[in-house]
């Protein structure tokens, strides 16, 4: 037991030195534990926060997928497709 506490020789009181030491260092390792918690929470918030985002966009590309029975051709981009038809198909003929 003497291992862990050691007495000073002077007036059989531990080493108040060595303990305030101790103590600053846990509270150093405290201080960087919290500063690295909370950089991870506000990381965190702003991944849910692209994960909604993303969840948003892709909802949207889905609302946008025509019904099953829907022929047409798929646009996910917006742009303007015009339909085709069987005539357009067809090779022009030149007479």
């Amino acid at each position: 037991m003497n291992e862990l506490y050691s007495p000073s020789a002077d007036n059989g009181t531990p080493d108040l030195d060595a303990l305030c030491a101790s103590i600053k260092r846990v509270a150093e390792k405290i201080q960087v534990i919290t500063e690295a918690t909370k950089n991870l929470n506000q990381n965190r918030v702003q991944l849910e926060g692209k994960i909604e985002d993303a969840q948003k966009r892709i909802q949207h590309i889905l609302s946008r997928l025509p019904e099953q029975s829907d022929g047409r051709q798929l646009n996910l981009l917006g742009e303007t497709i015009p339909p085709t038809t069987p005539e357009d198909d067809s090779e022009p003929t030149t007479h």
